[in-house]
């Protein structure tokens, strides 16, 4: 157990520098906001988050373009929304139940016994950070 909590605060503390001086992750130029997207969300609304994903052609709803947030919400992005979306706290309607969404388990906090398992407020600052990243991405991607 002792060896599974350093590893766990190891990545945590890793993935906190990370956000915090803003570099780009491994060797790829990319924040830690754009790689959950490509990984979570370009396969569906393209990588530059207008709907244009590579598997769109096989889905049954159109894919909303993401660029238009903040547009669609009086010209301020949708913090408070895109977090509870993200997190679960919303409706997510193509995208799937809560208990299999389209990211699968990406956003939420693993159960003991589970590879991935971080443990207690580790695990939930872990989730936060990776959906503020992501969510500081698509702020970033917003057209005027």
């Amino acid at each position: 157990m002792k060896n599974q909590t350093t590893k766990s605060w190891s990545l945590f503390h890793g993935l906190i520098m990370a956000v915090a001086l803003g570099g780009p992750l491994a060797a790829q130029d990319m924040s830690l906001g754009e790689f959950e997207f490509m990984n979570s969300c370009a396969a569906c609304h393209g990588a530059d988050g207008k709907g244009n994903g590579s598997i769109t052609g096989y889905l049954n709803q159109s894919v909303p373009d993401l660029t238009q947030l903040q547009k669609d919400n009086g010209g301020v992005f949708p913090v408070t929304g895109a977090y509870s979306f993200i997190a679960g706290g919303a409706e997510v309607g193509a995208h799937g139940s809560r208990d299999m969404p389209a990211w699968g388990r990406r956003y939420m906090i693993r159960a003991e016994g589970d590879p991935d398992f971080l443990g207690g407020d580790v695990a939930q600052e872990y989730v936060n950070i990776r959906i503020l990243a992501l969510i500081e991405h698509l702020a970033g991607i917003q057209e005027k």
